[in-house]
């Protein structure tokens, strides 16, 4: 079993120290969420936890570059992502540069993890149309595989347009691509135009319905016999019975803290106490 930790909504100060504590417990990968502002007035909802978004107005969140960056510099094996990056926020020539970067200096170890954000104005407060979101994410994953190919490349789309350019450096191994995300959308893009799918939580049934769709959509795109990583959720650390079954139904990648992610109180010192716990309990056992 390979394992994930999802550093969630906690201290930003305690994330480097969480993230060596992680590598020496013997996570393969970490993930920061992503957050750009906090509207004083939304309609969206945030469909993760019931009730209303309020309890997100006081947690500061990283721009998940920076603090890559700052975790790609004291490790050396674990990998890192964004789970996920508000990809059509961004331009995807400034991602595609952002993150060519990060896996230069970590020696490709960094995955680019994507979705759409629930919060409309994450997209219209930039100038993205809300009902346009799906065509443009589209579009942003074309211009990063294409700048991040190696040549000069050019693109004529509808929301982007550009001559042609030539990104240098690039990695010497192509970003692996997950999106995050468990609407049909979601899971037809996946399977089409990326390297993996990440879960954000739920059922063992739910994620094999998800699972069973996703490799469906891959046989009907042409694209079932490439690489491709499943990160599943299993929220509560301790279930090892629910994390088999993950990987029973596909599941590459088990994703998990070893703490409740909406708790933002723990010391730094308590998160590092519980990274051990979970290595010696559960990665050392189920390697």
């Amino acid at each position: 079993m390979r394992f994930v930790l999802g550093y969630g909504l906690n201290d930003i100060s305690h994330m480097v120290d969480v993230a060596v504590a992680a590598e020496e417990a013997g996570f393969d990968s970490f993930t920061v969420g992503d957050s750009l502002f906090y509207p004083k007035h939304s309609d969206s909802v945030y469909p993760y936890r019931e009730g209303d978004r309020s309890f997100l107005e006081h947690i500061p969140f990283l721009d998940p570059v920076a603090a890559i960056a700052a975790m790609v510099t004291r490790t050396t094996t674990m990998r890192f992502y964004p789970g996920v990056l508000k990809l059509p926020c961004r331009h995807p020539i400034l991602t595609a540069k952002q993150f060519s970067s990060l896996a230069v200096m970590s020696d490709n170890r960094v995955l680019l993890g994507v979705g759409i954000s629930p919060w409309k104005e994450d997209l219209t407060y930039l100038g993205v149309d809300w009902e346009h979101r799906g065509r443009v994410m589209d579009e942003c994953l074309a211009v990063i595989r294409g700048v991040l190919a190696g040549g000069f490349f050019a693109f004529d789309g509808e929301f982007f347009k550009f001559g042609e350019v030539k990104m240098n450096p690039i990695p010497s191994k192509p970003i692996p691509i997950l999106v995050g995300g468990h609407s049909k959308p979601a899971l037809r893009r996946a399977a089409k135009l990326c390297d993996g799918w990440m879960s954000a939580g739920g059922t063992v049934e739910e994620n094999k319905a998800m699972v069973e769709t996703i490799m469906q959509y891959r046989q009907d795109y042409g694209t079932a016999g490439r690489p491709f990583e499943i990160h599943a959720g299993v929220m509560d650390s301790s279930d090892v019975d629910s994390m088999k079954r993950m990987i029973e139904i596909g599941a590459t990648h088990i994703f998990t803290a070893p703490w409740d992610v909406y708790n933002p109180l723990l010391s730094r010192q308590e998160k590092i106490d519980a990274v051990k716990r979970f290595g010696d309990a559960i990665i050392a056992q189920n390697s």
